[in-house]
């Protein structure tokens, strides 16, 4: 059965939003995994627009299952990841006027970085996963790369606006998921997943985790989290 990580970013966001104390993404975290999550994912941003550098410290300590810091990939960012120690950091794009992630990683282009940091990354205990669009040469190069995982982005699948549309996204992310595990990496899946779109994904055999905030964070508002993470295990099963 595949994993369910559960992204916190937007208990975060709610929190920032009034410069309150709360709601406590590191509570938020205790609920999920007590719902089963199998892991807790936060983006760390450079604008620090919603999860904080104490967060992840707090949460590297609480946390039962795995930690997920998703990071930009700069030096500052993977001196602060080397030190606080997450079980995985997925390296994503960030842009500081986007509202949310708009795509996977442009591998090609972050190569002189990401040869730098992936292997400074694992001498330290922490394994790197590279957020991509579900594309082949993507893939390969994060292979060639030395990247323990690829998450496959899954937003213009979320995004479609026809059946059609939506099937062939859906068949890119297939044959890019049976690309990353032939080459031996851990595959991951996730971006816009909700509880109407997330069941056809799961039906990829070779994705072995999905990570989802935003929905489950939404769902969370009208039922609770810990019946919010449930439905979505459920549904991811």
């Amino acid at each position: 059965m595949a994993k369910l990580g559960v992204n916190i970013d937007h208990v975060a966001t709610l929190r920032q939003a009034r410069g309150t104390r709360y709601p406590d993404p590191v509570a938020a975290a205790a609920l999920a995994e007590k719902a089963r999550a199998d892991q807790i994912t936060v983006h760390l941003r450079e604008d620090r627009r919603h999860i904080q550098d104490a967060d992840v410290r707090l949460l590297r300590r609480s946390v039962q299952t795995e930690l997920n810091l998703e990071m930009a990939a700069t030096k500052d960012m993977v001196a602060f990841a080397v030190d606080a120690k997450p079980n995985l950091v997925t390296f994503v794009p960030e842009k500081r006027q986007e509202l949310t992630t708009e795509g996977g990683l442009d591998v090609r282009k972050t190569r002189k970085a990401l040869v730098e940091f992936i292997p400074q990354l694992q001498k330290a205990g922490v394994r790197v996963s590279l957020f991509v669009n579900p594309d082949a040469a993507d893939i390969a190069l994060s292979a060639e790369l030395g990247a323990d995982a690829v998450e496959i982005h899954t937003g213009l699948y979320a995004d479609a606006r026809s059946e059609d549309e939506a099937a062939e996204e859906l068949r890119r992310i297939a044959a890019a998921a049976e690309t990353a595990k032939a080459k031996g990496l851990w595959v991951a899946a996730g971006h816009g997943l909700n509880y109407a779109n997330a069941a056809a994904v799961a039906k990829i055999r070779e994705i072995a985790e999905f990570n989802i905030g935003h929905s489950i964070v939404a769902r969370a508002v009208m039922v609770g989290l810990e019946q919010a993470v449930r439905e979505m295990k459920a549904l991811i099963a």
